[in-house]
């Protein structure tokens, strides 16, 4: 009986400790909403869900050398999240468009883990090869985990920098 107990306490414990991880993930959107005196900023996605996001002193920005200030209502942008619930802060956010964040969707060709890069393939059959992060390594990670290294559909939210595609966050 003791063990039947013990087990159960085991159980509960590891479901509060899940329960308690930071959920990480990319929410993609336009901002209609920026709140300097709370530090957050509102994004709204393509199906109509406002997020509210909490920006910190270690939120890095992409695409905007003004950070925080660059961002104003109506600007699209990509945003590396993490939280509980109802509580979300931005690791990064990247504005999308000229001279910042670029959008490339297709199928996951190769992932090479020793070079950190991965190849996707476009609708139009060209191949891209993509240098990722160590945030979106952990987006590949995940979808990886769930075995969908070669062949899934993705969206590469990345820049260019020194004449190579550096993949930012990785959306499956």
């Amino acid at each position: 009986m003791k063990k039947i107990g013990l087990l159960g306490l085991c159980f509960a414990l590891a479901a509060t400790i899940c329960g308690a991880q930071d959920v990480v993930g990319v929410v993609h959107g336009t901002v209609t909403k920026v709140d300097h005196g709370t530090n957050t900023v509102v994004v709204k996605t393509a199906d109509g869900t406002e997020h509210t996001i909490k920006v910190t002193g270690q939120t890095t920005y992409k695409g905007s050398k003004e950070g925080f200030d660059g961002l104003k209502e109506g600007t699209e942008v990509v945003v590396h999240e993490t939280g509980k619930g109802t509580e979300e802060t931005g690791l990064e956010i990247g504005r999308i468009g000229k001279g910042g964040v670029k959008v490339s969707e297709g199928t996951i060709e190769k992932v090479d883990h020793g070079t950190k890069t991965v190849v996707v393939k476009s609708a139009d059959g060209t191949e891209k090869t993509f240098v990722y992060t160590g945030e979106a390594g952990k987006d590949i990670g995940k979808g990886v985990g769930v075995g969908t290294e070669k062949g899934a559909k993705v969206t590469v939210y990345y820049t260019e920098e020194t004449r190579k595609k550096i993949a930012h966050f990785f959306r499956f």
